[in-house]
């Protein structure tokens, strides 16, 4: 089950039934099931937070995933910053929708064990995103 979650944004994430179909297809395509995934949207703030106290880290970033996968079955928290997906869609030339969903199918690819560590990690990973950003029309 994919749960949708708001911590201080006003954003409100439409198509969540459309959504929930398109990350079923990705995990299931790529051998999986979806367990609980939470998917936190929230401020670039909060998300630093996140980073500072749980990751050491002392920067803003658009995605922190939170892996508790059992066996084949994806269990994990998405935290997505909203303001850092609007300012990568204007970096990139990107529509809004598509920059999130990029970020959203990137939380899953890490779910499932794909990492970003090396340039022939992230190129990987920007393949299968590209990939299954394609195949959402379809549901």
């Amino acid at each position: 089950m994919i749960s949708y979650f708001y911590e201080d944004t006003d954003f409100q994430f439409k198509g969540k039934t459309r959504n929930n179909r398109w990350l079923k297809l990705v995990a299931e395509s790529e051998i999986r099931r979806i367990g609980n995934i939470s998917i936190i949207f929230c401020s670039d703030n909060y998300i630093l937070d996140i980073n500072q106290k749980f990751l050491q880290h002392d920067y803003f970033t658009d995605i922190i995933t939170f892996n508790y996968n059992e066996a084949d079955k994806l269990h994990g928290d998405l935290f997505i910053s909203i303001d850092s997906v609007r300012e990568n869609a204007i970096e990139y030339g990107s529509e809004f929708t598509e920059e999130l969903d990029r970020v959203m199918v990137h939380g899953v690819l890490h779910l499932i064990g794909y990492d970003d560590h090396t340039s022939k990690d992230q190129a990987e990973m920007r393949r299968k995103e590209n990939y299954y950003i394609s195949l959402k029309e379809l549901v």
